[in-house]
């Protein structure tokens, strides 16, 4: 495996600091004329540099909507989310709130979220571009970040060319080439097989321990539990336990 790639200038964060801390937050979606259901119910949360914190619990429990309302990508309807040098990140005007995503935060959905005519390299040019990055460093900022997740060989690939742990991988390598202080993943490995789901979250693993990245990753996949240094269960809306954990030693190097 190549070294991690380094991006000149970025702020980097000590194992263990921080990195995001949420009090009260409650998110109500409408359901008819005057009826709303309460999705979040004043939960409290926090993560660190370094750390996987694996967020569980069963569908309709709210662990989705807390990640939106963690990252960015959906305002809460009360609460506080501070995360980096944001002190209050839903008090800053809405393009303020893009640049943080854009800057800070890489995103791994279930779905891939990949263009069907780019190539696996195209695809994470593509993201580098929004943060002006020259081509020729966007290139070669690509070319690791798929060198990093084993992809090197394929590179020219389109999505319909690539099975669907080498998609995901792709999209991992997209949020790697951006260097991201928080690393959000929402059910990364539901689509996909035992080994690949492994090879994914190993290089998840991999994104905190050796970048520092505050990675939170959304699953209901209980074998994902060892991979985390922080297990958080919720249901309902509301936190039920969370419990601090050492990641199994035969799952942090990752194995092909």
């Amino acid at each position: 495996m190549n070294a991690p790639v380094s991006i000149k200038g970025m702020t980097r964060f000590v194992h263990g600091e921080s990195a995001l801390r949420a009090t009260g937050l409650v998110k109500r979606f409408k359901t008819g004329r005057t009826q709303f259901i309460e999705v979040l119910k004043g939960v409290d949360f926090d993560a660190r540099h370094g750390d996987v914190t694996m967020v569980m619990g069963p569908s309709g429990s709210g662990k989705s909507t807390l990640v939106a309302a963690l990252s960015g990508l959906l305002r809460p309807d009360e609460g506080k989310v501070s995360a980096l040098e944001a002190k209050d990140l839903w008090r800053l005007p809405s393009g303020k709130i893009d640049k943080f995503r854009l800057d800070h935060c890489g995103f791994i959905f279930q779905g891939f979220n990949l263009f069907p005519a780019l190539t696996a390299k195209q695809q994470v040019m593509t993201a580098l571009k929004y943060q002006n990055v020259s081509p020729s460093e966007a290139a070669r900022r690509a070319q690791a970040a798929l060198e990093e997740v084993d992809l090197g060989a394929r590179v020219n690939q389109r999505p319909a060319e690539l099975s669907g742990g080498e998609k995901q991988r792709v999209a991992i390598a997209r949020a790697l080439a951006k260097n991201p202080n928080l690393i959000f993943a929402d059910e990364p490995t539901s689509a996909l097989d035992g080994k690949s789901g492994q090879i994914v979250i190993g290089l998840l693993r991999r994104a905190a321990t050796e970048r520092g990245a505050a990675v939170i990753c959304v699953t209901h996949d209980p074998r994902l539990e060892a991979y985390a240094d922080r297990v958080i269960h919720i249901e309902d809306g509301r936190i039920l336990d969370d419990v601090r954990r050492t990641p199994d030693a035969n799952t942090t190097p990752l194995s092909h």
